[in-house]
C-alpha cells in the first residue's frame, strides 16, 4: 500500500533533497529514519528536487509498506529527524499515486530584502541595490503560460522536453525592505526558477528591458538569461493534487 508524506525543511543544512554519493541529503535523513522504526529500507519518491541551500515549505513523498503504518508514524519520524525536517501529514493514496509525476501544480516564493537582518539571512537574499519591481513585473507576464523555458534550465539537463506551463509570475513587495516572487507552473526545469529570478534582477537594476527579456525567453539558449539568483532566497512552498488519488 502507497503512502503520500508531506513534510517541510530548512535547506541551509542539505546538499539538496535527494540522495547522492557525497553530502548529506534530506531524503538520505529521511530514509534512515524510516529504516529506523520500520526495521527495512523504504525508499521514498520526491515530487522534485531542490538544489542544495533551497528549502521547501511543503515537499511531498511517495514509498510503500506491505501493511498499514500507525497513528503514531509521524510523530515518532519527528523524534528521529534533525531540526530541519519537520514531517507535516502521511495519507493513504492510491496504489499507483505518484508523488512526481501526478502533481498537477507547483508554487515557489523567491524572497529578497534589501536590509541586512541576521535573523533571515537563509531564507532571504540580500540585494544591494534598489530594484524596480513594476519593471520586473511587467517583464515577468511575459513568462505566463505554455512556452519553451529552455533559456532558464541549467545546461546538459536530461529531460525530454522543456516546455512548461507558467499559471502565475508576479513579485510582491511586503514591506519597503522586503519583497517576493511568486513563480506557479505544472512543472519545472532544473535552476528555472533561480535563473528566471537573476534574469529578472537584470531588469530591475536597468540593465535589461522588457523587450530584451522576452527575446531571452524566445531564444531557448541559457547563455543569454542573467547569473542564477542565490539558492537561500528559495523555497518550494505548495504541491498539488487531484483530490481522487487520496483514500
Amino acid at each position: 500500500m502507497r503512502y503520500f508524506i508531506t513534510f517541510s525543511y530548512c535547506g541551509t543544512d542539505f546538499h539538496g533533497s535527494q540522495s547522492q554519493p557525497n553530502g548529506n541529503t534530506v531524503q538520505a535523513e529521511m530514509e534512515a529514519a524510516f529504516a529506523t522504526i520500520l526495521r527495512k529500507p523504504v525508499a521514498l519518491t520526491f515530487a522534485g528536487r531542490t538544489d542544495a541551500g533551497v528549502h521547501a515549505e511543503k515537499m511531498v513523498a511517495h514509498f510503500d509498506v506491505e501493511k498499514p503504518i500507525a497513528a503514531n508514524f509521524g510523530a515518532r519520524l519527528n523524534n528521529l529527524l534533525p531540526a530541519s525536517i519537520a514531517v507535516r501529514d502521511i495519507q493513504r493514496v492510491k496504489d499507483d499515486a505518484h508523488a512526481r509525476f501526478d502533481a498537477t501544480e507547483r508554487t515557489y516564493y523567491y524572497r529578497i530584502a534589501t536590509r541586512k537582518d541576521p535573523f533571515t539571512r537563509q531564507y532571504r537574499t540580500r540585494i544591494g541595490t534598489i530594484l524596480d519591481y513594476t519593471a520586473m513585473n511587467q517583464a515577468a507576464k511575459h513568462l505566463l503560460g505554455k512556452q519553451d523555458f529552455a533559456s532558464f534550465c541549467r545546461s546538459h539537463t536530461d529531460v525530454k522536453t522543456t516546455i512548461c506551463d507558467v499559471r502565475e509570475a508576479q513579485w510582491v513587495q511586503e514591506s519597503e525592505t522586503e519583497a517576493y516572487f511568486v513563480l506557479t507552473a505544472d512543472r519545472f526545469l532544473r535552476n528555472m526558477v533561480r535563473a528566471v529570478v537573476g534574469t529578472l534582477f537584470e531588469v530591475g537594476k536597468g540593465r535589461m528591458t522588457e523587450a530584451q527579456f522576452k527575446e531571452v525567453i524566445a531564444a531557448h539558449d541559457r547563455c543569454r538569461a542573467g547569473h542564477s539568483a542565490p539558492a537561500e532566497g528559495l523555497a518550494l512552498v505548495e504541491i498539488k493534487y487531484p483530490n481522487n488519488l487520496y483514500l
